[in-house]
């Protein structure tokens, strides 16, 4: 695991609450939540269920990432990103996040994650590589649309969202496979 703090560069936001039936804040993620695709065992590339409340007033949708500062590379790895969730939905259903988006209310929609697939990708740490930490966060932010084209990455989602973010609540799970 590194020291990478993905937010410490970052302005201040105010916290609000983030939970889920799926994983708890500093858990393990559970096998579902491991990705299938890059062949883990157990692996379903099942997005994590996330519930939310307390959104600082102002509030105009939210948006969702999923990201591992301990990948393996210069920019760790996006498995998640979703834009313009609306204000008034404060729950994703497990799942939401498969290629349709079938979870996802109306008007959101998933970028490309890090493995270019628009939809959720699940944890694959490389053997033995340790524990990776998992960045599950909700970001308020103060407009509608945050203006990013459906095929950018999540990089450029997070630069936008700078200037608009209002508030931010994060689970961060843990996962790791063995040698």
């Amino acid at each position: 695991m590194s020291g990478n703090d993905p937010f410490a560069r970052l302005p201040e936001a105010s916290a609000f609450t983030l939970t889920s039936k799926t994983v708890a804040d500093g858990g393990a993620l559970p096998k579902p939540q491991y990705s299938g695709a890059f062949g883990v065992p157990g692996g379903e590339d099942l997005s994590p269920h996330l519930a939310w409340e307390g959104a600082p007033e102002g509030t105009k949708s939210f948006a969702v990432t999923v990201y591992d500062p301990d990948a393996p590379t210069h920019s760790g790895f996006w498995h998640w990103a979703v834009a313009d969730i609306p204000a008034s939905v404060t729950e994703l259903p497990e799942g939401a996040g498969d290629e349709a988006g079938s979870g996802l209310p109306q008007g959101a929609f998933q970028l490309p994650n890090d493995a270019r697939a628009a939809r959720y990708i699940g944890a694959a740490p490389p053997a033995g590589h340790g524990e990776h930490r998992y960045f599950i966060t909700v970001w308020a932010l103060a407009t509608e649309s945050i203006g990013v084209p459906a095929d950018a990455t999540p990089a450029f989602l997070g630069f936008n969202m700078s200037g608009h973010t209002l508030g931010r609540a994060t689970i961060v799970a843990t996962g790791e496979t063995p040698a």
